[in-house]
């Protein structure tokens, strides 16, 4: 798998395969509105600004793009891999690359986990430090964990 910094002419394909990763999986775990909710979130203005700020990372395996991941200062956000891609290792290479960037400047890397992702990041290491909540439409409350994970360790 190989890695490149986004480029604007990438915003499209990125879109079409956050939108895929959520069509595809969150309906599993959510509610419609909340499924819509994370469809409106990463929509192509926010992916498409975060590209121009350098934030955001491609991830292909020979020339077919299967990931993405953002770094926002210690955050890490807006990581997916396409489904037919998941259970392979790459979610944990891109983590492992977006983890790295973040260690150059910062002691700890934070995110929003959805449910789908959760046990996921327990797994790298991450622990749950509160949970937030988002009210979505027609009354559907959105409950997601804030997790972090120590990168001074080694362990």
């Amino acid at each position: 798998m190989r890695q490149i910094e986004a480029d604007l002419k990438d915003c499209d394909q990125i879109y079409a395969l956050v939108q895929e990763t959520i069509r595809t999986v969150y309906p599993k775990y959510y509610p419609a509105e909340v499924v819509d909710f994370f469809s409106n979130l990463h929509n192509p203005e926010n992916i498409r600004q975060n590209i121009v700020d350098r934030t955001v990372a491609v991830f292909y395996e020979d020339d077919t793009l299967i990931g993405t991941g953002t770094c926002i200062e210690d955050h890490i956000t807006r990581v997916f891999v396409v489904p037919s891609y998941q259970g392979q290792g790459y979610g944990s290479q891109i983590m492992q690359y977006l983890e790295e960037k973040v260690s150059v400047k910062y002691d700890k890397a934070c995110l929003d986990a959805s449910l789908p992702a959760c046990q996921f990041y327990e797994r790298r290491g991450y622990v749950t430090v509160r949970h937030e909540t988002w009210e979505c439409e027609n009354d559907v409350v959105l409950v997601y964990g804030i997790m972090e994970k120590d990168l001074t360790s080694k362990a």
